[in-house]
């Protein structure tokens, strides 16, 4: 069971993991063993609250399919138990993700002194370009 929050939990029936051979460095272990890490999960027939679900398939993230599926490789480790663990933890962080409500914005005025400033900063670089011209005034 994957505990994604205190109200929110997923049974491991619905994760369907998959040990696949691995990609780089690794010795003779990516030749025999199977290390890496594919990782499915079925949104639409999960067991997550709807507003959960709605808020996964609305998230624009290349590990979710249009079908509504996660897929998740994990292949950094040589070790197929912290691959596994890996992949969770990302599936466990993307679901987590998507429980988090953000706060609305509060639309406020500028204050006047930040007005002021923001003109005091404008208004300066135009009388430096100014100091910069031909200097009148001299017996020549």
């Amino acid at each position: 069971m994957l505990q994604i929050s205190n109200t929110v939990t997923i049974p491991d029936s619905e994760i369907e993991i998959t040990a696949i051979r691995s990609q780089g460095p690794g010795g003779q272990n990516v030749n025999k063993l199977s290390t890496a890490i594919h990782l499915r999960f079925d949104i639409n027939a999960s067991s997550l609250p709807d507003m959960v679900k709605e808020r996964l398939l609305a998230l624009t993230d290349h590990r979710i399919t249009k079908e509504g599926i996660i897929n998740i490789k994990s292949q950094e480790s040589r070790s197929h138990e912290e691959n596994k663990e890996a992949a969770l933890e990302r599936l466990r962080e993307l679901i987590k993700s998507a429980t988090v409500i953000q706060k609305k914005r509060k639309a406020t005025k500028p204050t006047r002194n930040s007005q002021k400033k923001m003109m005091d900063s404008k208004t300066n670089p135009v009388n430096i370009k100014k100091m910069r011209g031909k200097v009148n005034g001299g017996e020549g």
